[in-house]
C-alpha cells in the first residue's frame, strides 16, 4: 500500500470521527475507532469490511516506511513504536505488534499543537511544578490516561517562562516543542539513544537544567534519575502505577533489601511531586481527568523514610494535606461530583476507598436534602417483643 493511499483512509476516518482517541487495525474486524472510551467500526468509503492479515501488514509497512530499525525491533521483540503524521491534520503514536501470526496496529491520536496548562485545565499545582529548580517529579497512571499530554504541557510552561536547556528522552517523540525562551532538544529511543538508562546517563553530560524521561522502567533508570535530581537537575518522568502511594512503593521495590534504607533516604530528599491520573466519562459527554496529588512535606518524607503503618499511610497523609495542594483520588472525584461533571456511579467505580467516598457523597446529598438510600418503608416494630413471647 502506498503511503498516499493510507493517508486517504486515515483522513476519511478523522473527518467522520473527529473525537476519536485511537485507531485499531487487526485481522478479522473492520477498522476500529475508540471515541470517549468506546470502540466502533470506522466509517470509510469504500467499506473495507473485515480486514485480512495482508491488508493490516500493508498498512503497517506504509507507516514504517524504509526505517530498517523498526523492522529489526519488530522482528526481535515482536513490536515496534513509531510516530506517524498526516500532514496538516493529525499526528499519531503508533505501536505495530504481532498477534496470532499476523500484525496488528494501534494508533494513538496526538494533538498537533503542544498543549498549555490552561488548555488542559490542569490543577494549579502544575504551576508550582514548573517553578521547581531541581528534584524528581513523577506523573503516573495507566496507558491512555494522559500522562504524556500533561508532561508536554508542563515542559511547554517551563520552555515559555525559563531560559533553560531542556532535554527529552521519548519513545517515540510525541509532541514537537518549538524553541521558546528555553532551548529544547528532543531525543527518540532507537534513533538517538538505545535505552532510557543510557540516554539519561548521556543527558548528564549535555548540560541540561530539565530532563524528561519518557518512562522509568527499571532500577538502573531510577538510580540515574535520582543522581540527576541530586545534582541540581529537574527530572520529570512517568511510571505505570495507579496512585501516588503505589508509585513510591514500586520504586523502592525495584531495589534489593540491602539497599532499601539508602533508596528511601535518597527518594525522600529528591521526590518533589507525584501526580497520578485517571480519565473518566463526563456527564455531558467526553472525558475529564481526575488526579491524585502528592507534594513533598515533612510528613510525606517521614512515610517514605520509615514506610507506611496502619495509622500513617500515604492515603491518610495526602487526604490531610489540602493546604499543600494535595488531594486523594477520592477527594478529587468528590469535587468533580459536586460540580456535576461526573455521575455518582462514575465516581464510585473509580474510587480508591469506596466506603470513604460513599460517606462523602451521602453527606453532600444530606446537605442538599436528597435521599441517601434507596430503601423505603423502614419503621420501628414496637410489637416485635410481644409477638415473640
Amino acid at each position: 500500500m502506498l503511503k498516499s493511499q493510507l493517508n486517504h483512509i486515515i483522513g476519511q476516518i478523522l473527518s467522520k470521527h473527529p473525537d476519536l482517541s485511537d485507531i485499531i487495525l487487526t485481522a478479522g474486524k473492520p477498522i476500529q475507532v475508540e471515541v470517549h472510551g468506546q470502540l466502533a467500526d470506522a466509517r470509510i468509503s469504500p467499506d473495507m469490511g473485515n480486514l485480512v492479515p495482508f491488508q493490516v501488514e500493508a498498512m503497517a509497512m506504509a507507516m514504517m516506511g524504509s526505517d530498517l530499525r523498526l523492522y529489526r525491533d519488530q522482528a526481535r521483540t515482536g513490536s515496534c513504536d513509531l510516530s506517524y503524521e498526516l500532514p496538516g491534520q493529525s499526528r499519531f503514536r503508533v505501536n505495530v505488534f504481532g498477534q496470532k501470526g499476523s500484525l496488528a496496529v494501534v494508533m494513538r491520536k496526538l494533538a498537533m499543537h503542544v498543549p498549555s496548562l490552561e488548555d488542559l485545565a490542569l490543577p494549579q499545582i502544575f504551576q508550582d511544578m514548573a517553578r521547581e529548580k531541581y528534584g524528581l517529579i513523577l506523573v503516573t497512571g495507566g496507558t491512555g490516561t494522559g500522562k504524556s499530554t500533561s508532561l508536554a504541557a508542563l515542559i511547554n510552561e517551563i520552555n515559555s517562562r525559563e531560559s533553560k536547556h531542556i532535554v527529552t528522552l521519548e519513545d517515540p517523540v510525541e509532541f514537537t516543542h518549538p524553541h521558546k525562551k528555553g532551548v529544547i532538544n528532543q531525543r527518540e529511543m532507537g534513533r538517538d539513544f538505545d535505552s532510557f538508562a543510557s540516554g539519561l546517563r548521556a543527558a548528564l553530560r549535555q548540560a541540561p537544567k530539565v530532563i524528561l524521561v519518557g518512562e522509568i522502567r527499571d532500577r538502573q533508570t531510577v538510580g540515574i534519575a535520582l543522581e540527576a535530581a541530586e545534582t541540581g537537575h529537574l527530572v520529570l518522568g512517568t511510571l505505570h502505577t495507579s496512585d501516588a502511594g503505589q508509585t513510591v512503593n514500586r520504586i523502592i521495590a525495584m531495589f534489593e533489601l540491602s539497599e532499601e534504607q539508602l533508596i528511601r533516604s535518597r527518594l525522600a530528599d529528591s521526590l518533589k511531586y507525584v501526580v497520578s491520573q485517571r480519565l473518566l466519562p463526563r456527564t455531558d459527554g467526553g472525558r475529564v481527568a481526575a488526579f491524585e496529588i502528592l507534594s513533598s512535606n515533612l510528613r510525606i518524607r517521614d512515610v517514605i523514610m520509615n514506610g507506611e503503618t496502619e495509622e500513617k499511610t500515604f492515603y491518610n497523609v495526602i487526604s490531610a494535606g489540602e493546604t499543600y495542594g494535595m488531594a486523594t483520588f477520592d477527594q478529587y472525584l468528590m469535587r468533580l461530583y459536586k460540580e456535576g461533571i461526573i455521575a455518582e456511579e462514575t465516581a464510585m467505580l473509580s474510587a480508591s476507598d469506596k466506603s470513604r467516598l460513599k460517606q462523602m457523597i451521602d453527606r453532600e446529598k444530606s446537605l442538599k436534602g436528597e435521599k441517601v438510600t434507596d430503601i423505603d418503608g423502614l419503621e420501628l416494630d414496637l410489637d416485635y417483643e410481644n409477638r415473640n413471647r
